[in-house]
């Protein structure tokens, strides 16, 4: 059978991801990662904390989901040959959803029943399964529920390709994934490309999301001695495969939630493979620039179960074993200017004796690389990669568009092979702003449009307040919003504050109240953000970020009068409704907390942080209060697997 591509639709019970907050995102989400401290060796160089974010500005959360699930049909493509199907969701981060071994009739991935949003990302919404494709920010990537731009081009042979790409707006680069099966191979043969066109050292970062089922008497195989990992809040290195008494290759047995970062060898092919107790299972194989192995696992407790409960209907559990540029997650690489970095993965079954998985880990690493050839294949592959860099240069003829954000920037001799468009009608007054000067302006009321402005422009528009933009409140607010990414508070605070004189908006009392509070203002802080508040009673998103600070602040009895003077339908809203249960709390009115928590069969956060342990911490304090002893956390508030 000649390899195939084709373009369909799938049907599956889909969340609604509801619209993008009508803020910035400036004071960013809880990231694990960002607050570990280490005790490593002179010469493991992990960059750690290198290139680490504070938000994910100039982006947006997508904080306004619901859990109702609903069928929804959405775009696919699909690759097919006598050996593999593989399906790619390109309006979902291009996210690798399923591959199917067509003559075991087995799926090697771990692919979700149903669409299910959770606060996990670099933007809040994230759902499990299928493998995601990671890049330029620590944590789950900002186009992991974004459209990609989506194309088909073919190799020499004729084997058809399919390319997706995107512009990512943090870091600036443009990034290219070119994936085919071909006629004689059972094994994705998927092609990586970032670029750094511009004239700076850039922090970079890809990781490679795989989700595999986790078996029963599984196995991850990956050739490594040591692992790095956290003890509490430190990253330390430790020897494989056991640690604290369990060997951690056999994942069923690992307890809490946890990260291992497998150091392979420079020379050693870098593979990683989730094999079950039969001696099936999927193998990953890279090029040597994607240097690290990973396994995740959600552990085996109550709170562990929990979360496998949360991300799906009936699916299942799920590990992942991941890919990655660095040794670890724990930072990012110094990419150079002008600088394009390529690998390539592929993605198969393979099939060993099931008496290797009863071996040693180093005796099962060292044969399952000798009796599959490893080595060999790992070489083929640097050279398919050098055979393939014009492929990878040639334009393709596009199928759907992604953002137009690439669009407004200057591609070089790079990407020039790489079509981007510009379909939203803000984007078209943006571009307009960057080719006249003049900034169109807003209502007061109206949500802004866009968050364009960073280091890269902060200067030209600052020099157009000068003259065509001085009285205009919507390009003063844009450069706080400037000033503030750059870490320049005082000039925000200036700009802010020019903006609000020429017209009263929420957005800049929002920006201001960020500013006091990174500065810890709190009481100023909360000033601002009341005001934005009572201009925005219906705003779900900017009442959540505005309860969120007030509770930071302390300032209890004044989220509870601005909730208690809301709608239902805003007083409904989950983590609304949380800061105003944890404020009663804190102000003595336990009772009626509890109450509230334990209204309707029991109270949950719809999009409750990965790591956040508030609600079973409220339950037990409110069950101390009430009761005089310590309660056992039920089922449903306990999130803490870690």
């Amino acid at each position: 059978m000649l390899p195939k591509l084709a373009f369909e639709k799938m049907k599956i019970r889909t969340a609604s991801l509801g619209e993008q907050s009508s803020i910035p995102d400036l004071l960013g989400e809880v990231i694990q990662q960002n607050r570990l401290e280490f005790r490593l060796d002179e010469d493991d160089e992990i960059y750690e904390r290198y290139g680490r974010r504070a938000n994910a500005y100039p982006y947006r959360q997508y904080n306004s989901y619901k859990r109702e699930l609903s069928e929804k049909e959405i775009q696919t493509a699909v690759l097919e040959n006598e050996y593999l199907r593989a399906v790619f969701l390109p309006e979902y981060g291009g996210r690798l959803w399923q591959l199917l071994d067509k003559k075991a009739d087995r799926n090697l991935l771990y692919t979700n029943d149903v669409i299910q949003f959770s606060n996990l990302a670099v933007r809040n919404a994230w759902f499990s399964g299928g493998v995601e494709w990671n890049i330029g920010v620590i944590g789950h990537t900002p186009l992991t529920t974004e459209p990609l731009y989506t194309a088909q081009t073919k190799l020499e042979n004729g084997v058809p390709v399919l390319r997706m790409y995107e512009y990512e707006r943090i870091r600036g680069v443009i990034y290219q994934m070119d994936f085919w099966l071909e006629e004689d191979s059972g094994f994705l043969n998927c092609r990586m490309r970032i670029t750094n066109e511009s004239d700076k050292v850039l922090p970079m970062y890809w990781w490679s999301n795989i989700a595999v089922e986790e078996y029963e008497n599984g196995r991850v195989i990956v050739p490594a001695k040591e692992a790095f990992t956290f003890m509490g809040d430190t990253v330390v290195k430790t020897s494989l495969p056991v640690v604290d008494g369990i060997d951690i290759t056999d994942y069923k047995k690992i307890e809490n939630s946890v990260d291992y970062f497998f150091e392979i060898a420079e020379k050693s092919p870098k593979y990683i493979a989730n094999i079950d107790e039969t001696g099936y299972g999927l193998l990953h194989i890279s090029t040597g620039r994607l240097k690290s192995r990973k396994l995740f696992s959600w552990g085996n407790n109550d709170a562990s179960d929990r979360w496998q409960e949360f991300l799906t209907d009936k699916a299942g559990r799920y590990i992942e074993i991941q890919a990655g540029l660095a040794k670890t997650q724990y930072g990012c690489l110094p990419m150079a200017p002008h600088t394009a970095w390529e690998w390539m993965e592929r993605y198969g079954a393979v099939q060993i004796s099931s008496k290797l998985l009863h071996q040693s880990h180093q005796e099962r690493a060292a044969q399952f690389t000798d009796e599959l050839c490893i080595g060999s294949a790992w070489d083929a592959m640097e050279q398919k990669l050098a055979d393939t860099k014009d492929m990878a240069k040639s334009r393709a003829a596009l199928v759907f568009a992604g953002s137009g954000y690439g669009a407004l920037t200057k591609q070089g001799r790079m990407t020039k092979h790489l079509e981007f468009i510009v379909q939203e009608e803000s984007l078209e007054k943006w571009k307009q702003f960057f080719d006249t000067s003049i900034l169109h302006c807003l209502g007061p009321s109206q949500r802004p449009d866009e968050f364009l402005i960073d280091e890269t422009n902060l200067a030209f528009l600052a020099e157009t307040m000068k003259g065509v933009n001085r009285e205009n409140w919507y390009a003063h607010y844009h450069m706080g919003l400037g000033y503030f990414a750059k870490g320049e508070y005082k000039k925000a605070k200036k700009a802010l504050k020019k903006s609000l004189s020429l017209a009263d908006n929420p957005w800049a009392y929002h920006a201001l109240s960020c500013v006091y509070f990174v500065q810890h203002k709190m009481a100023r802080a909360a000033e601002y953000i009341i005001k934005g508040m009572e201009m925005r009673p219906l705003d779900v998103s900017y009442l959540k970020e505005g309860c969120r600070i007030l509770f930071q602040c302390g300032e209890d009895e004044a989220l509870c009068n601005i909730y208690e003077a809301l709608d239902v339908k805003q007083q409904s809203v989950s983590k609304i409704r949380f800061y105003y249960i944890s404020s009663l709390h804190r102000l003595g009115r336990d009772k009626e907390a509890f109450e509230l928590l334990e209204e309707n069969g029991g109270f949950e956060i719809e999009d409750i942080r990965e790591g956040e342990d508030s609600v079973a911490q409220l339950w037990s304090a409110l069950y101390r209060s009430l009761y005089g002893r310590d309660g056992e956390v039920p089922h449903r508030y306990n999130f803490k697997a870690y």
